[in-house]
């Protein structure tokens, strides 16, 4: 690689948009050209000095935009004739006007950009007028990484605009929330065992605890299912905790998965819980799983053979 060619993507690197094989010949390059290297910490410092001032997004509006956007294009679709006769008045008479044209044109465009910058509302009461809070958790398209310390801070690696990191308590909104849709994440198993590992301590929350209902009832991975019935455990009790506990029971395909919701729903002690596991038993086809059912029923003294 050259030095022309590493400069040009030095920024590329520093926004993470290079595949791993091109950041590692990149980094090669940059270890041997003291140049090269002290461009890089220039961009670095200018890329900080942006971050500094960068305004923070509100919560929601990239979601909004980006559903506007959609609803926009949709109705273009359904109307070609009518759009196709504006863009070819805004292509003859605006992008390529007339010479005679241009001067007025100029004039026209900086008149309606200066009034319109006055007459708009700032960007906090419009916001406040549609429903937009600002101070918010962040918009997420991607969390990367979980990792708590031993402070008892989370540090949370994602991405919204590009890649971001955000360093924080559990009781954060903002954290909880990103933790949440890492736990929901369907491309990786890790980060979702690292997310319910660090939110059982947060099951009080009615959020946290459906959400973690969910990935008992919907998660493909039955470590990640194993964690959430882990962290369920102090709601063995809570209705709808048990009515999921029931669902799992008599439908997950994982023995040790059904194992474990049978000594979460034994520990409720409602009288429905003998029903399920008599209902388990007439299919059930694991012989360990059997044996306890058969002995949680047993310990209940409710009949075995009683369907």
């Amino acid at each position: 690689m050259n030095c022309e060619t590493a400069r040009q993507q030095i920024v590329l690197l520093i926004y993470g948009e290079l595949s791993f094989e091109e950041e590692e010949i990149l980094e090669s390059h940059l270890d041997a050209c003291v140049e090269c290297n002290q461009e890089r910490a220039r961009l670095e410092k200018l890329s900080s000095f942006a971050d500094l001032a960068e305004s923070e997004v509100p919560a929601g509006l990239l979601a909004r935009c980006r559903r506007d956007l959609t609803a926009a294009l949709e109705q273009e679709r359904r109307r070609p004739s009518l759009s196709s006769i504006f863009r070819g008045f805004w292509q003859k008479w605006f992008v390529n006007p007339p010479m005679w044209m241009r001067p007025a044109g100029a004039l026209a465009m900086l008149a309606v950009g200066f009034f319109g910058a006055r007459l708009l509302p700032d960007q906090s009461s419009a916001l406040s007028q549609i429903g937009v809070s600002q101070g918010p958790p962040p918009t997420i398209s991607k969390v990367r990484l979980v990792n708590p310390d031993n402070s008892g801070q989370v540090l949370v690696h994602y991405d919204e605009v590009r890649p971001r990191e955000l360093r924080g308590n559990i009781n954060d909104d903002r954290i909880r929330r990103l933790l949440l849709a890492a736990a929901a994440d369907p491309a990786d198993p890790g980060l979702r065992v690292d997310s319910i590992d660090i939110l059982k301590s947060q099951t009080s929350d009615n959020e946290v605890r459906h959400a973690l209902l969910n990935v008992l009832r919907a998660d493909t991975n039955s470590g990640v299912r194993l964690k959430a019935l882990d962290a369920l455990r102090p709601y063995a009790k809570d209705p709808d905790t048990r009515k999921t506990l029931a669902q799992v029971l008599l439908s997950d395909d994982n023995p040790a998965v059904r194992t474990q919701a049978i000594d979460l729903l034994v520990q409720s002690k409602e009288p429905d819980v003998a029903g399920v596991l008599q209902q388990l038993l007439q299919n059930e086809e694991n012989g360990y799983v059997r044996s306890r059912s058969q002995k949680a029923l047993n310990d209940m003294k409710a009949s075995v053979g009683t369907f």
